[in-house]
């Protein structure tokens, strides 16, 4: 069915079994020493399972001093890491699956708190392995002496412009600095190899140190590492010789490669370096003697053009690969944001790569390969783009230590506890309100625990509030959720009924040992709001549905979260004039910003306003009345639409309650939050019933 992508190919001297790679995304699932948690290798042995042919786990650190991203991350930065790293190796190759190791130091886009520090951390941690959880209640401490600048400064090429993302304060290296810290590359390799790992991949992509010394915006050093393309291609020059030398010309080496920053794409195309300097770079490094080029693109500066949000199209940079793919007769691997077998066996078949690369879709489902070989695509859980992976790995690994969380595998990070999850519904009864995606991970778990479940859904399709998320601009693949949910739900036995509202003597007819509300949120109306109840005052969701249609119209949108700006994009694409009133202090104070980015950059070019630390006071008929810093003022308007938020549709629980049933709300039901918020408290409800 997929036969290019399930054909083999060598990388160098390294026979991969397939063409499916694992490309590496940091998880936050080691320790603060770098060797292989159990955990760590439970979750990339789950992936070799699931038939991925190459595996490159997240961010591996090449010194201990100035090389961290992560306290929880890698490292083969001394020869205690071989030997644990030995063990991974084994645990991979177990099911056919071929290992490599990417090297990484984060140059500019590091965390200054981390400098200096673990190498006192590290001999502490093994003395006192619970001393880590007294090291994330400082977090917040250390953090916020690095925005005011009280602290030490990250190494960088050169002094330049400091990352959207990262360091506080930088400084220049020095050229001993530079030799050591290339000397530290080519270190880890040869201990990677020592640890019978396959293949090593030098992280030059993504704006890390290797990628800050190939960009001009970055290297702005005078010395032999800076100024030309000769001398800022000099640094990965010397490492990839060295580790030639020192490895053998037949051990394989890839390099993650930015052919392209992407600064054209937020409007500064004269800055860093575009695909034509990439094409060169490569042509480069393959004359080096690379093994094969992992493709990729962008920086912090430009985050959304290499971790795409939900509306970016799939495959929509596929051309980067094809572009060098063109110019090198090496292997090329690529993610180009790939969500289907189709999609990867055509971009195989179009000859755009040769190897078919992702992150995300493993995390999502460990077994998307193992699916698509065994002829069951439709069962594939897909990656919908929702970034709950990245926000919380970036605040889990910052301020608990805990790992990164995917929206719809609650397996994540507990791989061996979750295939042995407790058996104990006994085939007692177990009823679920509500087929969204909060309903439907409780359904799934509670199923999977041996209870007998029945989901009941007032409306005549599942979803939710996924739904009306789905109607927004480029957000339809949202519903794949519910589609795949759905998809498991029915193979596993349980039993969805829609249209069927809910009422407390309806479930204690059902005599459930439990019941779970996944009722959702209902839109905030604040009756304290003069005017809230006027003929031209609309909520969000009902634009978004398409149950209201304002066209060609003066409109205020209250609030600036997610909902606000999605419904904003569609009222500007009908002809309106939109103007958003936010109390706050910034536009969508609580989101993650990549979506806050996304939807701004559709949003600017209509004109719209924007009016932040602005208090709605009162609605008339023919405009809004709002208060900031200089005082009250009326703006006029046709329509009104609230976009302020949801509060817990939770009255069924309680009244189940009342009646003796045990019940637990979930999701917006409990508390309002993302599609990754409701599924993380369902699944762990279930687990505890």
């Amino acid at each position: 069915m997929f036969d290019m992508m399930f054909s083999p190919m060598k990388i160098g001297t390294m026979e991969v079994k397939n063409r499916v790679v694992m490309t590496a995304a940091e998880f936050s699932l080691g320790q603060a020493n770098g060797e292989p948690t159990e955990r760590l290798m439970n979750y990339y042995e789950e992936r070799a399972k699931g038939g991925v042919g190459l595996i490159i786990p997240g961010i591996c650190r090449v010194n201990d001093m100035a090389a961290t991203s992560t306290f929880t991350q890698l490292s083969m930065s001394s020869d205690r890491h071989i030997e644990p790293m030995r063990e991974m190796v084994s645990r991979i190759h177990r099911h056919g699956a071929k290992l490599c190791i990417q090297l990484h130091h984060p140059g500019r886009q590091g965390y200054t708190s981390s400098i200096n520090s673990l190498p006192l951390i590290i001999p502490i941690t093994d003395k006192f392995p619970s001393f880590p959880k007294t090291m994330f209640k400082m977090t917040p401490l250390l953090l916020g002496m690095e925005q005011k600048k009280i602290c030490m400064s990250q190494e960088a090429p050169s002094k330049c412009e400091l990352s959207a993302h990262g360091a506080t304060r930088i400084h220049a290296m020095s050229n001993k600095a530079v030799k050591k810290l290339i000397r530290d590359f080519i270190n880890a390799a040869v201990r990677c190899k020592k640890a019978g790992v396959d293949a090593v991949e030098l992280h030059a992509t993504h704006g890390y140190i290797i990628q800050q010394f190939l960009s001009p915006n970055t290297n702005q050093r005078t010395d032999e590492y800076g100024g030309s393309f000769e001398n800022r291609l000099r640094f990965i020059t010397e490492i990839i010789e060295g580790i030639k030398a020192e490895c053998g010309k037949d051990y394989p080496l890839i390099v993650r490669l930015c052919v392209d920053e992407m600064y054209d794409r937020i409007g500064m195309p004269d800055k860093g370096y575009n695909l034509e300097t990439g094409k060169e770079i490569a042509k480069r490094l393959e004359r080096l003697g690379v093994d094969a080029l992992d493709v990729s693109s962008a920086c912090y500066d430009t985050y959304n053009y290499w971790l795409e949000p939900t509306s970016f199209e799939p495959g929509w940079r596929a051309y980067l690969a094809k572009e060098i793919k063109g110019v090198v007769d090496i292997p090329v691997i690529a993610a180009n944001f790939i969500r289907s077998p189709e999609q990867a066996e055509r971009q195989l078949e179009e000859g755009y790569q040769d190897f078919v690369g992702s992150a995300r879709n493993f995390i999502c489902d460990p077994y998307w390969a193992k699916k698509a070989q065994d002829g069951h695509p439709e069962k594939i859980r897909r990656c919908i783009g929702c970034l709950h992976c990245i926000k919380s790995f970036i605040e889990n690994a910052s301020f608990k230590g805990t790992p990164g969380e995917c929206a719809l595998n609650p397996s994540v990070g507990i791989e061996r506890e979750y295939e042995s999850m407790p058996k104990t519904g006994r085939g007692f009864n177990a009823v679920v309100i509500g087929a969204g995606p909060a309903g439907l991970t409780a359904a799934i778990t509670l199923k999977r625990r041996g209870f007998n479940v029945t989901v009941l859904e007032k409306e005549n399709e599942p979803g939710g509030q996924v739904n009306t998320a789905a109607t927004g601009p480029f957000k339809d693949k949202l519903h794949w959720a519910i589609e795949d949910m759905m998809t498991e739900a029915t193979d596993l036995g349980v039993e969805v009924k829609c249209g069927v509202e809910a009422t407390a003597d309806m479930i204690s007819e059902l005599n459930p040992y439990a019941a779970i509300c996944a009722t959702g949120g209902i839109p905030v109306r604040p009756r304290s709001i003069k005017g809230v109840e006027n003929e031209n005052v609309v909520i969000a969701p009902d634009v978004l549905l398409g149950k209201v249609e304002i066209k060609d119209s003066k409109v205020a949108v209250i609030g600036s979260g997610l909902t606000g700006l999605e419904t904003t994009e569609k009222l500007n694409e009908m002809g309106n004039e939109v103007t958003i009133v936010e109390m706050a202090k910034a536009v969508a104070e609580n989101a993650w910003f990549q979506f806050v980015d996304d939807s701004l950059s559709r949003i600017k070019p209509y004109g719209t306003q924007i009016l932040l630390n602005t208090k709605l006071v009162s609605i008339e008929n023919d405009g809004v009345t709002v208060e900031d810093k200089d005082g009250q003022r009326k703006i006029p308007v046709d329509y009104v639409v609230l976009s302020m938020g949801v509060r817990p549709d939770n009255q069924l629980a309680k009244e189940l309650e009342e009646k003796g049933i045990k019940c637990v709300a979930v999701g917006d039901a409990a508390k309002g939050g993302t599609i990754g918020n409701a599924t993380q408290s369902a699944f762990h409800a279930a687990m505890i019933i």
